[in-house]
């Protein structure tokens, strides 16, 4: 089923590289036009399907008018992008598949986003702003947008006590009696005679001891626990004030003259894409009523 992709160019240069690339790719070159954009010159070599017609109207404005079937939002976003593109290229697919690598071709080569572009030169509608273009009636939506505040509450370090125990020496003193013997040798002068019991150790040799004894100190140490340091936590409330600014969105409605009406364009809604359409003559080319349409990332397919 046959595809259209077509993709929006700055620079000519960028396009001549895409129709290498697609060629790469396997696509022929009667099958790749090369057209003018609004600001280009129409150059490319093979079938150019794309010349402007005899049309009152401007020819890229006219083929986006056929394709979206009016004047409508769609229409007058693509037309206005075109119109400030340099050269458009239009690659006729005979495939799905065909299709989908075309417009990947084209997005790496560097067509342009047109729904980025039509919001950075001015035409897209205001952030927040939606058009139902489709009902018999425009409608404009503008969000009135306030700000809320919640406060909630969440744990944070705020200090805290740290506890080192060391050891310390201290020197000290105790005094205490100790008590010592000592052995005494007098030797005293007497004339009596032999007692009857002394009579069995006579004149026989023998020796004496005496042990002197003394005390001395013995030291003796005993932990014992003499303080405790406690640790805990306690936990107290109190109330604080939080101030903070909020935002809100204020809308202002002016009344315009009715001479002014008709003098505002139309605007659609964003849709995914770069272009539509495949000629860029005063109508669709022949046999694009029968095309499926598709969209692509930067190159757009139809």
């Amino acid at each position: 089923m046959a595809q259209t992709v077509i993709g929006l160019f700055d620079r000519a240069g960028d396009a001549q590289s895409a129709i290498r690339e697609l060629m790469s790719g396997g696509i022929t070159r009667e099958r790749i036009d090369l057209s003018s954009g609004g600001r280009g010159a129409t150059e490319g070599t093979g079938s150019t399907r794309g010349s402007a017609g005899s049309n009152d109207r401007n020819p890229v404005s006219n083929f986006f008018r056929s394709l979206f079937g009016g004047d409508n939002a769609d229409s007058a976003r693509y037309s206005h992008v075109a119109e400030r593109a340099s050269t458009i290229v239009t690659v006729h697919a005979v495939s799905r598949s065909e299709a989908e690598l075309a417009a990947g071709i084209l997005d790496r080569c560097g067509a342009i986003d047109v729904d980025e572009r039509a919001r950075s030169s001015g035409f897209a509608q205001g952030r927040g702003e939606r058009t139902d273009a489709d009902d018999d009636r425009r409608t404009t939506v503008v969000p009135r947008i306030e700000e809320q505040l919640h406060v909630g509450k969440r744990e944070v370090e705020a200090g805290g006590v740290r506890v080192h125990s060391r050891i310390i020496e201290k020197p000290v003193e105790e005094s205490i009696r100790l008590r010592e013997e000592n052995v005494r040798i007098e030797r005293q002068s007497v004339d009596r005679p032999v007692a009857e019991h002394e009579r069995v150790n006579q004149f026989r040799e023998r020796d004496i001891e005496l042990t002197e004894r003394a005390e001395i100190p013995v030291i003796h140490k005993q932990a014992r626990v003499v303080e405790e340091v406690r640790i805990r936590t306690e936990v107290s409330e109190h109330d604080e004030t939080v101030r903070e600014t909020l935002r809100r969105t204020d809308i202002d409605v002016e009344q315009l003259r009715n001479d002014a009406r008709g003098a505002t364009g139309s605007t659609g809604h964003a849709g995914t894409g770069n272009a539509f359409g495949s000629d860029l003559g005063g109508a669709p080319p022949a046999g694009s009523e029968d095309r499926d349409r598709g969209f692509g990332s930067s190159g757009t397919t139809l």
